[in-house]
């Protein structure tokens, strides 16, 4: 079975919300602040195994989102932070679980 592939990707700026739609036919919306606490960068790793996981304030917003080949994308927030790349099937899990 091969993973998911996007169908659509959606940022709307007004409601912070990031907007999936998959090839399989599901659908899924993540916010920002979501996103920013789900980074699986190095540092953000380092927290959660250190007990402190990454924690992303409600007006946590995305400065840009920047394809990653075919893998996935980069996602600049405002606080700064851009070291994660999130690849498709982890946000393809992350939108199934925010919608469950």
């Amino acid at each position: 079975m091969t993973a998911p592939s996007p169908t659509d990707v959606t940022w709307h700026a007004l409601s912070r919300m990031l907007a999936l739609g998959w090839d399989d036919g599901t659908e899924g919306r993540l916010t920002a602040a979501r996103l920013r606490a789900a980074c699986k960068c190095a540092a953000c790793e380092h927290q959660r195994r250190g007990g402190q996981p990454p924690e992303a304030p409600a007006d946590t917003d995305l400065e840009s989102i920047n394809p990653i080949g075919s893998i996935g994308v980069q996602l600049v927030f405002n606080d700064g932070h851009d070291r994660g790349i999130y690849p498709w099937t982890y946000l393809h899990q992350l939108s199934q679980e925010t919608c469950a």
